[in-house]
């Protein structure tokens, strides 16, 4: 039996970074260089511009639907640093900072929210599944693929991207629960700001974070800074290693807010 206190995570988020954005540690601690910062931020840079225009487009009419991911880039671009060139991220509808660092060209991801038949970047070249647009469903996707990789002894990890509304989705806590019973290598991250797309958390959870949700499962939760990305990488980092090791699934719950 799993000794369950080993499963809850943190009492506070996880930061790396103090309120004026100070480094608190070094950065060779989290094996990171000056360059790996610089690209971090140029990441992080790339996808704030590249939502603002898409983001206009949407409102010209030119695509049929945008979900913004400002104020997340943090979270995405850290995680998207941590993940091995062979794992997969199986992204929701607003995981743009994903993409980008898994190098998809913004022009083929547009191709899918302007809706042009057959138009859209091959998964398979840069371990990115298609966003998401239902909300949920694709979690058991994530877990399926990772339960299939431990069957042919393929070494990687999945991980699956939601916001903290999906959570009260039922596919979720399938998802979870599935991946918990077969150890499967799936890695979830909630990306919380609290207020979903129109209900706040208090209205979806009364749980003490959305973290602690996993542990009824078996799964080990993580709370970290959202705008922090190096503690999201950090936490990310861990987390992948853990599951590629056998340790099984986690749960990240990222502040955004």
């Amino acid at each position: 039996m799993t000794d369950p206190t080993s499963l809850l995570p943190p009492g506070t988020p996880v930061r790396v970074l103090d309120p004026e954005g100070n480094l608190t540690g070094s950065v060779a601690d989290l094996g990171l260089t000056p360059g790996d910062l610089v690209g971090m931020y140029r990441d992080m840079i790339r996808t704030r511009t590249f939502d603002t225009m898409a983001v206009a487009l949407q409102r010209q009419g030119q695509l049929g639907v945008w979900a913004s991911c400002k104020g997340q880039e943090g979270a995405q671009v850290g995680i998207a640093w941590a993940m091995g060139l062979r794992d997969w991220a199986f992204p929701s509808y607003q995981e743009h900072g994903i993409t980008t660092v898994r190098g998809v060209p913004f022009s083929d991801l547009l191709l899918q929210y302007k809706g042009v038949w057959m138009g859209h970047y091959d998964p398979a070249e840069y371990q990115v599944a298609p966003h998401s647009i239902p909300i949920a469903t694709h979690l058991l996707h994530a877990v399926g693929y990772a339960h299939a990789a431990q069957l042919s002894g393929d070494d990687l990890v999945t991980l699956a991207f939601i916001g903290d509304g999906g959570t009260s989705e039922g596919d979720f806590h399938e998802a979870l629960n599935f991946a918990a019973v077969w150890n499967a290598p799936t890695v979830f991250i909630v990306q919380n700001n609290e207020f979903a797309i129109s209900t706040p958390t208090e209205h979806q959870t009364i749980a003490p974070s959305i973290a602690h949700k996993g542990v009824g499962y078996g799964v080990k939760g993580y709370r970290v800074d959202g705008n922090d990305v190096l503690a999201t990488f950090r936490v990310a980092a861990e987390a992948i290693e853990r599951a590629r090791g056998g340790g099984g699934p986690a749960l990240i719950e990222a502040h955004t807010y």
